[in-house]
């Protein structure tokens, strides 16, 4: 869709004003008229009573500057809204777009943003601290320094009109944007609240970008006429008055263009078409939050930031959807707060301190080096990330219950782990790999499930392996059969071989490479896979070790039975296919892989993976079941010749296995 709809050279078709009030000038034709102070007064006195309006006096002010209409305000009735665990209440109106600020930092950017989990981060481009709630009003709270926030905004807006334009001018905004009130700490005085754009932040920018705005509007200097593009932070620096008498003139100016006798040329057109344009971006309807109701009165405003971001990804479901990491960012966000304001990041003992430490150290956007510290661990992105994946593939019914709900889930399977893990964990390296694509390629890897179920069947820790001596204990206890030493070691190895490239996705061409078959499945599984030989045990300890050391990976040669140097002709991606080779057919030489029990047992393998994908299909059946509500049995005909199937698959396993009762994988 077009950002704008200003028309091309040679076009003298003529664009309306669109009429958003019943209001008529004396020639009987619809005009804006911001409306002055003295009308704004008694719908602030109105809003002061309304039930469900937990605002500020200045908010309120504010909200009656926003409205086009103030009278409408005086009868107007808040609407309540559901959220996990209370109740928001809004105020639906139509409002001047110039009054409004885009989000802080757009939600949609999140999984491609840079964090302070990073170390290389560049300081003045990070990821700002997420709002904290208001101890009275329903009002987030932004603590970081005002130019930093005045950069995001800027930065969102720009990233959300290049990649999702609306489209703005012939047509006037028809879809409510949802606004909340929000407070800057850091800011001076005059300008330290607003309204920000929960949602709708592509359609408030495509708005701002089409308004005529001289650059003396701004700095109060009449002599300067230079036409300037309007960003957030212009408008966000203005005092609340000088905001709203830029409304004014934007209005005037445009009428007083369109008042003037038409010419018949096409730049006069043009001219004109402009006005048009910028009168019908002015104003967008607004649904803002104005109130919260905690169903734990005693939590207060406590739980305000996360209720309002519980409907974030509900309302981007048009024009361009969240792409599922941003979603999981989100969500990820969303649970890591909830498990803190629930005391379960407290590791059962009563310490603040520490449960705001895993809070932050999970979030990644700020105070983690500190958060780390007080854990005992070091400042490292592969111990972070096993931090996040031991918190969140722990047991419980409570967490349970909270990350189910979080998720949306009725079940919760290790797959529903996964992509919070993914986007938690890659914050630790948001700045340090090399290039966007090099990005992508870890999370694609990440995303085929960086997890196995001994993550979540086992109490583990994570223990600070900071150091060459320290992993090279995780290996030897691992040798020993130590499980806690083996998951913390599976996880730094899968971190050093994902981030590096050395264990990807399953590409096409492998096994043309390796020249036998490869273990297809995801990169947890090849992880696992790993840990249960010693070769593999091996090469995951010298994976951690030489990609902290910045060192080219090593592989294991069968031969000598040791780890050397890589082929000169290998790419990160030769030595994914051969590492899928050893996982599926071991550690082995040519030969070794080529007598009768090698055969048998690669056979055996390509048996187990078929069993294992089809109970994956099975849950993947029954999560899609679940989530349609289908309470329905399956036909009998047709499930009996599965049945059938999986009955004499059963019986003619029982003739070669030893008579041992099989174990439940489930």
């Amino acid at each position: 869709m077009s950002s704008s709809s200003k028309p091309d050279r040679g076009e003298t078709r003529e664009i309306q004003v669109i009429p958003v009030s019943g209001f008529r000038n004396d020639n009987g034709e619809f005009e804006h008229r911001v409306p002055p102070v003295s009308q704004t007064t008694k719908a602030q006195t109105q809003l002061g009573k309304l039930n469900g309006v937990l605002l500020g006096p200045s908010h309120i002010e504010r909200l009656t500057y926003l409205a086009t209409d103030p009278q409408e305000l005086e009868l107007s009735r808040a609407e309540r809204h559901r959220t996990p665990f209370g109740w928001l209440s809004t105020l639906n109106f139509r409002a001047y777009a110039p009054m409004i600020s885009p989000a802080v930092e757009n939600d949609r950017l999140l999984a491609d943003a840079s964090y302070a989990a990073d170390p290389k981060a560049p300081r003045g481009r990070l990821a700002l601290s997420m709002p904290a709630p208001h101890d009275r009003y329903a009002t987030l709270v932004h603590g970081d320094a005002f130019e930093a926030v005045m950069e995001a905004v800027d930065r969102a807006a720009i990233a959300v009109q290049k990649d999702n334009p609306q489209d703005v001018g012939e047509r006037i905004v028809e879809r409510s944007l949802t606004l909340v009130p929000a407070t800057f700490t850091g800011s001076p005085d005059s300008v330290g609240e607003d309204y920000t754009a929960v949602d709708g932040n592509c359609r408030l920018i495509s708005c701002l970008v089409l308004l005529p705005v001289e650059r003396g509007w701004l700095t109060g200097d009449a002599r300067d006429h230079s036409r300037i593009r309007l960003l957030p932070s212009y408008l966000m620096r203005l005092p609340l008055v000088a905001r709203r008498e830029l409304v004014r003139k934007i209005a005037k100016v445009a009428h007083k263009r369109l008042a003037q006798p038409p010419k018949g040329t096409e730049a006069d057109q043009r001219e004109r078409n402009e006005a048009a344009i910028a009168l019908n971006a002015l104003t967008v309807p607004v649904q803002v939050i104005v109130g919260y109701e905690d169903d734990d009165l005693q939590r207060g405003m406590e739980r305000f930031p996360a209720a309002v971001r519980s409907v974030l990804v509900r309302m981007n479901v048009s024009a361009k959807k969240f792409s599922a990491g941003s979603q999981h960012a989100v969500v990820a966000e969303e649970m890591a707060t909830a498990l803190y304001d629930e005391g379960l990041l407290d590791g059962g003992q009563p310490d603040k301190d520490l449960a705001t430490a895993r809070r932050d150290v999970l979030i990644g956007r700020e105070q983690v080096p500190e958060g780390m510290r007080l854990l005992g661990l070091d400042d490292l992105p592969d111990l972070r990330f096993a931090r996040i994946v031991q918190e969140l593939t722990r047991k419980g019914h409570a967490f349970n219950r909270l990350v189910r709900s979080q998720l949306g889930k009725t079940g919760l399977y290790l797959s529903h782990r996964n992509g919070p893990v993914v986007e938690l964990g890659l914050r630790s390296y948001s700045a340090s790999v090399e290039t966007p694509k090099h990005l992508d390629s870890i999370r694609k890897a990440l995303d085929t499930g960086c997890l196995w179920q001994d993550l979540v069947d086992t109490e583990w820790t994570v223990e600070n392996a900071a150091t060459d001596h320290a992993i090279d204990g995780l290996r030897d206890r691992a040798h020993a059969n130590d499980t806690q030493a083996a998951l913390v070691l599976g996880v730094l190895g899968m971190v050093a071989l994902v981030v590096t490239g050395h264990l990807r996705a399953a590409a096409g061409s492998a096994e043309e490479t390796v020249g036998t078959t490869i273990a297809r499945t995801s990169v947890g599984q090849i992880i696992k896979g790993l840990l249960e030989t010693g070769p593999g045990r091996e090469l995951l300890a010298d994976a951690v070790k030489r990609s902290r050391a910045r060192r080219p990976l090593r592989w294991w040669d069968s031969e000598s039975k040791s780890l050397v140097e890589q082929p000169s002709d290998w790419a990160t991606s030769t030595f994914n296919a051969y590492l899928r080779q050893a996982v599926r057919h071991g550690f082995t030489s040519e030969a070794e892989r080529n007598n009768p029990a090698a055969k048998e047992a690669a056979s055996l393998t390509r048996f187990q993976e078929a069993v294992f994908t089809a109970k994956d299909r099975l849950m993947d059946l029954i999560e899609m079941r679940e989530e349609n509500g289908t309470v329905d049995k399956i036909a009998w005909l047709e499930v009996e010749s599965t049945f059938g199937i999986l009955a004499g698959i059963t019986a003619r396993l029982g003739k070669i296995a030893e008579s041992e009762p099989l174990s439940d994988s489930w």
